[in-house]
């Protein structure tokens, strides 16, 4: 039998990008839910929120002159919350992996406390030349505008990938004067003759903060600095031949 002074929660997960996770609680919280748990992965921290549901949800049935309430489930898609730096607030990107992810998880019922969820598949492989042979060619095609890149990034979106890489052209992005256009190839750097693979590209990005430097922070980078490069897939522009990336971590090799 259940009560009007039993709590039913409704639950959800949040994947944030990690360092983002406090304005990802705080836009949760403004929306009336609160943190469960927080699980911190090597790329992103899964947090869990509750909240009461509305009573809207609940149905009442009249068995043997009793009255059981039933909790709908509420179905919680599972997002991952990125952030970019020139947006005012988070936005949700779909994660594709190699093993097939349940895209929904149900709510939990509860009285006065919420059930713990299933644990959620691990989403944070990271791609790189040596566990993705597909990754490989990729870094080896010298055709930068070939259509393998563009099936590549469709079929990774969203997903993180590492590599060896080096700038070999840098400069402000749209006029700004401390946001800039910083284009990667795979490989050391070099003046001598023309490096393999994707031209990649961090669009819109800010030096000293978006780029997440690890190890020893350099006081300034450009032309000729070679990288050790992870970035999550965004997407391939056609007309430009551009292999989008967004910034994970960066290292100065």
């Amino acid at each position: 039998m259940t009560t009007d002074t039993e709590i039913t929660y409704e639950t959800k997960t949040v994947r944030a990008v990690r360092g983002m996770e406090s304005r990802t609680i705080e836009k949760q919280e403004g929306e009336g839910w609160e943190v469960v748990s927080q699980a911190p992965g090597k790329i992103r921290t899964e947090i869990t929120f509750r909240r009461p549901a509305p009573r809207s949800r609940r149905l009442l049935w009249i068995v043997g002159g009793g009255v059981l309430t039933l909790a709908l489930a509420t179905i919680i898609t599972i997002g991952v919350i990125g952030e970019k730096n020139t947006a005012p607030a988070e936005s949700a990107s779909p994660v594709t992996t190699d093993a097939a992810e349940p895209s929904e998880q149900p709510s939990s019922k509860a009285t006065g406390t919420a059930q713990a969820p299933a644990p959620a598949p691990n989403d944070d492989f990271v791609l790189t030349p040596e566990n993705n042979p597909e990754f490989a060619a990729l870094l080896a095609l010298t055709d930068t505008c070939s259509p393998d890149i563009a099936a590549f990034a469709a079929a990774h979106r969203g997903q993180t990938i590492s590599f060896p890489g080096s700038i070999v052209a840098m400069g402000p992005h749209e006029g700004a004067r401390t946001r800039y256009d910083i284009l990667i190839n795979a490989g050391d750097f070099s003046e001598t003759f023309s490096q393999p693979g994707p031209s990649f590209q961090f669009r819109d990005e800010n030096t000293v903060s978006d780029l997440h430097f690890v190890g020893s922070v350099p006081d300034t980078i450009g032309v000729g600095t070679n990288l050790g490069v992870t970035a999550e897939v965004d997407r391939y522009v056609d007309k430009q031949c551009l292999f989008l990336l967004n910034p994970v971590s960066t290292a100065v090799r």
